[in-house]
């Protein structure tokens, strides 16, 4: 049973009774999800609304009535143990769902999962505080981030914390949140909050836990998992982050998952902190248990996010109140408006890193609603691509869960230096990858993640005729975005800084790719190189795969040191290492120096690539430490 025990109000005799005890060690089960984004209803293998041929198919995942039925399950099997669910945050935007109840619905369900504890997301602030303020009078459970600071005038008031304590088996768990520090660039907080820095508020609030006594602490963030690894997890006195917003598979058997689950992370305390994430869209729950000693610290921590397939039989009362809220948005959602010869493919991890086919078809789209205006290049954020469209009928609902944002039109007139710089702009996340990627049309670029940012692109021509000529840095030119990044969405400060001329009021996205779309069928999915990556010094060496990243089976705070030979190697003077497979820089610079977070030394010698996809037989400088 868990109690809610509110910060600053524990008594004298609680506090007594906690620091006079000796416990034996203490066992916590989190079960966690994070970025759901109003998948209210099951998903297919392209992150669609799973239709009813493929649920007869048993081809589905996901939704809230398995989730629920899960989360049931799980707590069944855990029954007299010590269990937490916890959410991470982003719920909202991603579906007709979203765009019809604006959140209410995403509560209505959460509520009856019985959630312990939830930190917002950027997307909690897409429809200001209004949109927000609506979802926290329905909820039933506590939301905390500490660096989401309201006004007096905020409508929010003071219902978000900084963090809450609760009763877990006896034993007092403290749950700190955290959202990413540029949330008022990836959505619209408004001006009565402040989003403060993620790192100093989250170690304030940790502070005033301590001196309650709480000595269990578990950060609960949506900064993405380069975020939770580089910053959160080394504050002091942090034992768990539970997080989300970089969508990240963390998983101990599939290959393609960004890191172990949980990745254990060396705290300065001098102890381990484990790091969990559990993808998106409702696809996996989270399924972590972490050992405590009796004085708080991590003993051991294991688990794996548990995949919500076809095997989940859904919860029936569940699944009747989705069809219920479902029947208004029915008939728009079935509207075929197109055929396609082949999937399009939005995937997140392509749209967010290089040209993907969702990307040029909505550039391309959007170029030609405005090319009778005399515009001439489009730019749109990859990570306004939500989803893939599969093979076949295209209806207005797929369309839309592609495009959920509501975004309009937006054109305005730029000098070709300012479009050079939003090119930089779009390009200074890659490593995470962020969601300002730029997808383009009626252009071409190239680029080199491995420089430093802001310096990043390579080249940029721009179409004339039938023909390609360099940007011209002094010329004006007329550019169709989205109105969120007209008005500065996603760092694109230099458009509303240095635009001129701009009108945000076309028509939706939406409306604009289905046109398209029923105006070019049955639709080809392409890519034409308009978008290329620059080969590094040190990715240039070899064509030969990718290095991944091996899990361990069970991650522990005991893991062995690195070996003293290396550590003294590495010490004496510069070394040469060749990329073998499952190299990281992590482990590299644990092997090499004793301590895997001076892996920036190693990447900084060799050009920055990517620390997580190393390419096998590439020979690395190793400098002195």
């Amino acid at each position: 049973m868990i109690r809610h025990v509110r910060t600053g109000l524990m008594t004298a005799s609680i506090l007594a009774l906690s620091s006079g005890a000796a416990f034996a060690d203490y066992d916590l089960n989190i079960l966690h999800i994070n970025d759901l984004h109003s998948r209210i209803e099951s998903i297919n293998k392209f992150d669609s609304t799973c239709s009813a041929e493929e649920e007869g198919k048993n081809e589905c995942f996901g939704g809230v009535a398995r989730l629920k039925a899960l989360i049931d399950q799980k707590r069944q099997e855990l029954s007299g143990k010590n269990v937490l669910l916890l959410n991470a945050g982003d719920n909202f935007q991603g579906s007709l769902f979203f765009t019809t109840y604006k959140g209410l619905a995403e509560a209505e369900f959460l509520n009856l999962m019985k959630f312990d504890a939830m930190t917002v997301g950027n997307h909690e602030f897409d429809e200001s505080e209004d949109g927000l303020a609506g979802f926290l009078d329905k909820i039933a459970f506590p939301v905390v981030t500490a660096n989401v600071l309201p006004s007096h005038k905020s409508k929010i008031g003071d219902r978000i914390k900084p963090s809450i304590v609760l009763e877990v088996g006896g034993q007092k768990v403290g749950i700190v949140g955290a959202v990413a520090n540029d949330t008022p660039e990836l959505s619209s907080p408004g001006p009565d909050i402040l989003i403060g820095d993620d790192v100093a508020t989250t170690t304030a609030a940790v502070e005033e836990l301590k001196k309650q006594g709480v000595d269990k602490i578990i950060a609960l963030t949506h900064v993405g998992y380069p975020r939770d690894l580089a910053a959160i997890a080394k504050i002091p006195d942090v034992d768990v982050v539970v997080g989300g917003h970089s969508h990240s598979l963390l998983s101990n058997t599939d290959a393609k998952a960004e890191g172990p689950y949980p990745t254990m992370v060396d705290n300065p305390g001098g102890y381990k902190v484990p790091v969990v994430q559990a993808a998106s869209y409702t696809k996996y729950l989270g399924d972590l248990v972490v050992t405590f000693d009796d004085k708080g610290v991590v003993k051991a921590a294991k688990g794996d996010p548990i995949l919500v397939d076809s095997s989940v039989k859904p919860d029936e009362a569940v699944l009747a109140r989705v069809a219920e809220l479902g029947k208004p948005i029915e008939e728009l959602r079935n509207k075929i408006i197109a055929k396609t010869e082949a999937p399009i493919d939005g995937k997140r991890e392509n749209c967010r890193a290089k040209e993907c086919e969702m990307g040029s078809l909505v550039a391309d789209a959007m170029l030609d609603r405005v090319k009778g205006q005399g515009v001439t290049i489009a730019i749109t954020n990859g990570g306004g691509l939500r989803a893939s469209i599969d093979g076949g009928d295209v209806s207005m609902g797929e369309v839309i869960t592609v495009l959920p944002f509501q975004n309009t039109v937006a054109t305005f007139q730029i000098k070709g230096d300012g479009i050079r710089a939003a090119l930089e702009n779009g390009l200074s996340k890659l490593e995470e990858p962020g969601g300002r990627f730029p997808q383009v049309a009626g252009m071409k670029y190239s680029f080199d993640k491995s420089k430093p940012v802001g310096s990043r692109v390579v080249s940029v021509e721009v179409k004339e005729g039938e023909g390609y000529v360099a940007l011209d840095p002094a010329k004006t030119y007329s550019l169709v975005t989205n109105n969120y990044m007209r008005n500065g969405g996603d760092g694109y400060a230099v458009f509303k800084e240095k635009g001129e001329n701009a009108y945000d009021y076309g028509p939706g996205l939406e409306t604009v790719l289905a046109d398209y779309l029923a105006a070019h069928q049955p639709f080809k999915p392409y890519t034409d190189g308009r978008i290329t990556e620059v080969a590094s010094a040190a990715g240039a060496a070899t064509a030969e795969p990718v290095a991944e990243a091996k899990p361990a089976a069970d991650a522990t705070a005991t893991q062995p040191a690195a070996t003293s030979g290396a550590t003294t190697a590495a010490a004496s003077g510069p070394q040469k290492h060749v990329i073998a497979k499952g190299d990281t820089l992590w482990d590299l610079a644990k092997s090499f120096y004793g301590d895997g977070a001076l892996w920036a030394k190693i990447s900084d010698a060799n050009g920055k690539p990517a620390p997580r996809h190393l390419h096998v037989g590439t020979e690395l400088e190793i400098p002195a430490k």
